[in-house]
């Protein structure tokens, strides 16, 4: 136990020292994660780069069994699949989850990464072979293996990524299943496994510090998907040395709430027609926020509790037999349908408008691909606004503005364009989106509507945050290119 508590206390300082240094940094250098957008839940920039602190308090440790000459440190380089697994797969998960946060990764780029890592993970022994039945005999995959081997791995990487929206959340999440896995570690004497979770826990807790309510730093991408890898790849090992009757539904309901979470985001925006990769303010952690009127703080606190809860199913399936397993499940069943309820995941009432609104959704994802792939291919600020303008006739929009503007020396130089519409008599209801390019402020996207609604669609609020992102990153290209060859300026006076 003192190898373990010498473990956890070094990746804990070494987390607190890189995490304030990288605090610190990013706000020199104006590494920030912008208020700007809808779906943002915090008021002021605030740097998105802390997963630095978790991944280096994580390998601190571990990298030094290396140069220790000890029966630890021999075990642990005597561990030469455990060692490349975590090693080579979570510098590399952490690798990409960086360039997300300092460059921006789409989707293709990070399923196709996290593929590559789940499979050099499945050639080093971490596989999935058992399926838990807890009303029977368990089920191999046989050939299934890979696919679920697979699935998990990247499943939960961005499980962690999508529970990531409020401050201390997503770590304290991880932070319950590593304390379930270094439990289950602990009973069966498996020393690396404990090692590397308490060097985890350390970690986590280091970089909380800086992230309970009020976070003064975000992990971003490079935390979530770092915790994300070595939870997922951790939990096949210490399913695959548990009992059979209880293969992977342990480490299931250790990380239940990131999963739950997961699944309703994507039965959520099949239903309606969103994309699934897609942002939106609908998750479990909004949803107690809005519909149980919880603090920020209150909510992470009553997720924390209901993590606990999961912690401690997971423990009991564990030492469980067939019948209360069962019960167990049954239980925790239970108190998931009421917690459902009670935030309106099983409200029925709006049922018989879900199919018209996957209709409306469908076809305003249409309008928007087509208006973004007009912006990008715009070749002046005059075709940026003829691509945009459709939107007043697409939304029944009574006016549309667009504003670009720029620094011309000491003046500020700026063209507006702007479209009316007989759209309803009624007190117009405006949304104003900020349009940058990088963190460079161009203008300002402005739409109205006189039809007498009260608030915007989420679904048109999400769509006009897209057009605003290709305007700007769009104008951005023409004005450094129009600065680049004085020749092609084009004035923005108007």
């Amino acid at each position: 136990m003192i190898t373990y508590l010498v473990a956890f206390l070094v990746a804990l300082m070494v987390a607190v020292v890189l995490t304030w240094v990288v605090r610190n940094r990013a706000h020199a250098w104006g590494l920030l994660d912008q208020a700007n957008s809808s779906r943002k839940v915090h008021a002021r920039p605030i740097p998105r780069l802390g997963g630095i602190g978790i991944v280096g308090g994580f390998f601190a440790p571990l990298c030094a069994l290396f140069l220790v000459d000890s029966g630890v440190g021999n075990h642990f380089r005597a561990q030469t699949a455990l060692v490349w697994g975590l090693f080579g797969g979570g510098l590399g998960v952490a690798a990409l989850g960086l360039y997300d946060d300092l460059r921006g990764a789409g989707a293709k780029l990070k399923f196709s990464v996290q593929l590559m890592l789940a499979l050099g993970l499945y050639a080093l022994g971490f596989r999935i072979e058992l399926i838990a039945n807890p009303f029977g005999p368990p089920l191999p995959l046989g050939m299934l293996s890979l696919p679920f081997t697979l699935l998990w791995v990247v499943g939960v990487i961005n499980a962690l990524n999508l529970i990531d929206g409020l401050d201390g959340l997503a770590g304290g999440v991880a932070f319950f299943g590593v304390g379930t896995n270094f439990i289950l570690a602990l009973t069966r004497g498996d020393v690396m496994l404990c090692l590397m979770m308490a060097t985890l826990a350390g970690a986590i807790l280091g970089f909380l510090i800086f992230n309970f309510n009020p976070a003064s730093i975000f992990m971003g991408d490079t935390g979530s998907m770092f915790l994300g890898f070595v939870l997922a790849a951790v939990s096949i090992k210490t399913s695959a040395k548990s009992g059979t009757a209880v293969a992977m539904l342990v480490p299931v309901m250790a990380l239940g709430l990131p999963i739950m979470d997961t699944l309703l985001a994507m039965v959520r925006r099949t239903v309606l027609g969103r994309p699934m990769f897609s942002a939106d303010k609908e998750h479990i952690h909004h949803r107690m926020m809005s519909r149980l009127v919880l603090s920020h703080r209150s909510t992470v606190l009553v997720l924390y509790g209901l993590c606990a809860l999961f912690t401690l199913t997971a423990l009991g399936l564990h030492w469980a037999n067939t019948a209360q397993s069962a019960m167990l499940l049954t239980g925790m069943a239970v108190v998931v349908a009421v917690l459902m309820r009670k935030l309106g995941y099983l409200d029925l009432r709006h049922a018989g408008g879900v199919g018209e609104a996957r209709r409306k959704n469908i076809r305003l994802r249409s309008m928007v691909k087509e208006v973004t792939d007009a912006v990008r291919a715009a070749t002046g600020v005059k075709d940026i606004w003829a691509s945009v303008r459709l939107l007043a006739d697409e939304l029944d929009a009574s006016r549309l503005e667009l504003r670009l503007e720029r620094l011309q020396g000491s003046n500020r130089d700026g063209l507006t364009f702007e479209t009316q519409r007989p759209a309803g008599s009624a007190l117009p209801l405006e949304v104003s989106l900020e349009v940058k390019s990088g963190d460079s402020a161009l203008g300002r996207f402005l739409i109205a509507w006189a039809d007498g609604r009260s608030e915007i669609n989420r679904d048109e609020e999400l769509a006009l945050e897209l057009v605003a992102d290709a305007v700007g990153d769009r104008a951005g290209t023409l004005l450094a290119q129009a600065e680049a060859d004085p020749q092609r300026v084009v004035s923005l006076r108007r």
